[in-house]
């Protein structure tokens, strides 16, 4: 048995609906696969009721400054979490993806933006479920998880190194 979950998305720069006019539906979709899959079911435990979450998706200059105030680093990433304190539950936290650092990196990945958004989605929320990367053993862990919800919405292995090209 899965929690319910009720997912906020709010779009704040119309880049991500003019490159990707269902952008909403796929952040969602990426979202309930999260909280969804099964082994992760036991970081719900005693919780009871909906899950809640928002996802914002901005610009670089808004997640910039997101960074900037709350991380110390004055720079746009492509994905933050601000995961919610315990007694804010059911509400887990919020994300931030800026567009232009996820389109960038997108195309010099050679991967469609709905995957790239798909997998920093996914990624978002799980640093609000308590998974972190700051170890080699961290990384490795979440990036598994990462891999198993990805191939539940046929996405490919987000960490695959491409095929070398013949010369």
């Amino acid at each position: 048995m899965t929690p319910d979950q009720w997912i906020d998305v709010e779009v704040e720069d119309t880049a991500w609906t003019a490159a990707l006019p269902n952008c909403i539906e796929v952040v969602e979709e990426a979202a309930n696969a999260a909280l969804s899959f099964d082994p992760l079911i036991p970081a719900f435990a005693g919780m009871s009721g909906n899950l809640e979450l928002t996802l914002l998706l901005t610009d670089d200059e808004s997640v910039r400054d997101l960074n900037a105030r709350f991380r110390g680093r004055d720079s746009a990433t492509n994905v933050l979490s601000f995961p919610a304190p315990e007694s804010a539950r059911p509400h887990l936290g919020d994300i931030a993806l800026a567009y232009g650092v996820c389109a960038r990196e997108a195309e010099a990945q050679g991967k469609p933006l709905a995957h790239h958004l798909m997998h920093l989605t996914v990624h978002g929320v799980l640093h609000l479920l308590g998974y972190d990367h700051q170890t080699d053993a961290e990384a490795e862990d979440m990036e598994g998880t990462e891999r198993a919800i990805l191939a539940t919405l046929d996405v490919p292995d987000p960490y695959a190194q491409p095929a070398a090209q013949p010369d």
